[in-house]
């Protein structure tokens, strides 16, 4: 059924994928986006092109700020599906989107920027869960509000963690999880549920994943090991900047986080839920990332 689709953050990392998939299927696609700063080079270059290939697309492009509650409330009484992929130093401002969406009172599915691990059955080190807890107190707003929506664990990101390899890890491809995320915008089996991408060809050990590109690529990589004690060092001792992703792969390599519970009765699967879906597998990553092989040495944590 074709639907008008706003997406938030639609020119960032994942909101690209979320327009390409919800064109595909068919669906009135809106960008909801910062209006340009004139003059600006490097990001904002690469911003105008994105846009300017939505718009060849038929994305319509709705410029604004977040702070802008009545524009935010005019555009989301035009659209029906509400999807977010705000960056994390933007997660509470979700809370503005899901204010405008209450007075709106038309929406039939929200999607929040999550995409990541399932936030609520896993911990972290502090500058990781410091994320997680944001998303946390974004879910409680959606379900405190009343809107229908539905959550979206996409596990890793492939092209954004390509040159590392995972312990008992789920790799996602990009794509898929924005194909997912379309379908189950509108999908009355989604509503109100969490929906967890867990394909099972991309759950695999850290040794497998490197043994199988050694064999691809005929390369045999150079391989660091980290003791846990000094990850978890770094993350209190170094800049922010730093002590997040050092206690996101701390929380994806060592603790193993992404397959450390079970699926409850509620959850839904993305692979099983729509397994017409033909999904990348990590055997397909890794034939993909072969085209870019990494020239750094791998990292295993111990």
């Amino acid at each position: 059924m074709r639907k008008k689709v706003l997406i938030f953050g639609a020119t960032g990392y994942l909101g690209k994928y979320m327009v390409e998939a919800s064109i595909a299927m068919g669906h009135l696609t809106y960008a909801y986006t910062r209006p340009l700063k004139l003059g600006s080079a490097g990001d904002e270059d690469r911003k105008f092109k994105t846009l300017q290939d939505f718009k060849a697309m038929g994305v319509t492009i709705v410029e604004g700020e977040l702070d802008d509650h009545e524009k935010l409330v005019g555009i989301l009484r035009q659209v029906e599906i509400v999807i977010s992929t705000l960056a994390a130093p933007l997660y509470l401002d979700q809370l503005k989107i899901i204010s405008a969406m209450k007075e709106s009172s038309n929406i039939e599915r929200f999607i929040p920027s999550e995409f990541g691990n399932e936030v609520d059955r896993v911990t972290a080190l502090p500058p990781f869960q410091a994320l997680l807890n944001n998303k946390k107190r974004i879910r409680r707003a959606i379900e405190a509000s009343g809107i229908p929506h539905t959550f979206v664990s996409g596990n890793s990101m492939a092209a954004y963690f390509i040159h590392y390899f995972f312990f008992h890890v789920v790799w996602n491809y990009e794509e898929d999880v924005a194909n997912y995320t379309i379908r189950a915008a509108t999908d009355p089996r989604t509503l109100n549920k969490i929906l967890i991408c867990r394909p099972l060809k991309n759950i695999a050990s850290q040794l497998d994943v490197i043994s199988s590109w050694e064999k691809k690529s005929g390369l045999t990589l150079n391989k660091v090991h980290i003791p846990e004690e000094v990850v978890i060092k770094q993350t209190q001792t170094l800049p922010g900047e730093i002590s997040i992703p050092m206690a996101v792969l701390h929380n994806i390599f060592i603790k193993g986080e992404q397959m450390n519970y079970e699926l409850k009765e509620d959850d839904i699967e993305a692979s099983t839920l729509y397994s017409d879906y033909n999904y990348t597998s990590i055997d397909n990553l890794l034939d993909i990332s072969l085209v870019n092989p990494p020239q750094v040495k791998i990292a295993t944590f111990v």
